[in-house]
């Protein structure tokens, strides 16, 4: 699958790059860890997952706030996603 980004984001990638003297696909793997991190849902290789309570707790409310972001967003192709799937190349 091919993720389309913004020019603005493609550029603020390259320059990351550049600036770390990494390809493009290793600096955004890289921030994507960093915020992933931060974030509580990606773990250092080799540790395992904080199973607390409140850590499960914590990881839930993330997602849930991700989940309430992406359900906010606009619906900009008003069609069903059956007449999305089966689009003018359907099988």
């Amino acid at each position: 699958m091919m993720i389309r980004l913004s020019d603005e984001t493609e550029a603020l990638a390259r320059r990351l790059a550049d600036v770390q003297s990494v390809t493009v696909e290793d600096a955004v793997r890289q921030a994507l860890e960093a915020c992933a991190h931060a974030a509580g849902i990606l773990t250092e290789p080799g540790q395992p997952r904080d199973q607390s309570p409140d850590a499960v707790a914590a990881r839930r409310a993330s997602l849930d706030r991700i989940v309430r972001e992406i359900a906010a967003l606009p619906v900009l192709d008003a069609r069903s996603p059956h007449e999305i799937m089966d689009g003018p190349n359907a099988i």
